[in-house]
């Protein structure tokens, strides 16, 4: 049976309120994915976490990174990068008859091990790109043809969207600029 690399002891840490701890985990998170970004179930997962005992929880700060891939949303070219968070949240025990309430920031400290994992998975989430680009100034594809416009011009005739024609005819100009 192999050791989950998100759950950290604290016994000792717990009995001690002030007490500082570093540790450094990695490992799959799961999927995490959002619209058409991805970070793959088998990609590693990095958080560099201080622990900090205070009375009642204890407050987690972590730096936590994961590769991520996605298409980039005007040319449809694959899309890799890093995604990298600061995140400072605390987990709270609870009395055993105390629910946990929907709209508390905390997450629940439950026995001798705090787990990391839900921490990690919620910060990378919120990262995630919902539309990424390939580059700032990706010229994205010809609406006729499909070319990509990054890779030079396709040679299809420029049409006028007669909705701009009375802008254009403001500007002094019977056609716009595609560009």
């Amino acid at each position: 049976m192999s050791k989950d690399p998100w759950l950290i002891p604290v016994t000792t840490l717990r009995r001690q309120p002030g007490a500082r701890r570093e540790e450094r985990r990695s490992g799959s998170i799961g999927e995490l994915s959002v619209v058409g970004s991805v970070v793959a179930e088998a990609a590693e997962a990095v958080a560099v976490a201080v622990l900090d005992s205070a009375v009642g929880g204890i407050e987690v700060t972590a730096e936590i990174r994961a590769p991520w891939q996605g298409e980039c949303r005007r040319c449809l070219r694959p899309v890799i990068g890093e995604l990298r968070c600061e995140v400072r949240e605390l987990y709270r025990t609870r009395a055993d008859q105390e629910a946990a309430d929907p709209d508390e920031d905390t997450y629940a400290l439950e026995g001798d091990h705090l787990d990391l994992r839900p921490l990690v998975r919620d910060a990378l989430l919120l990262e995630l790109p919902i539309a990424p680009l390939c580059q700032e100034d990706c010229r994205g594809l010809c609406p006729t043809c499909g070319m990509d416009l990054n890779s030079g011009s396709c040679g299809c005739p420029s049409t006028v969207d007669p909705r701009w024609q009375a802008l254009d005819t403001l500007l002094g100009g019977s056609e716009r600029d595609p560009d």
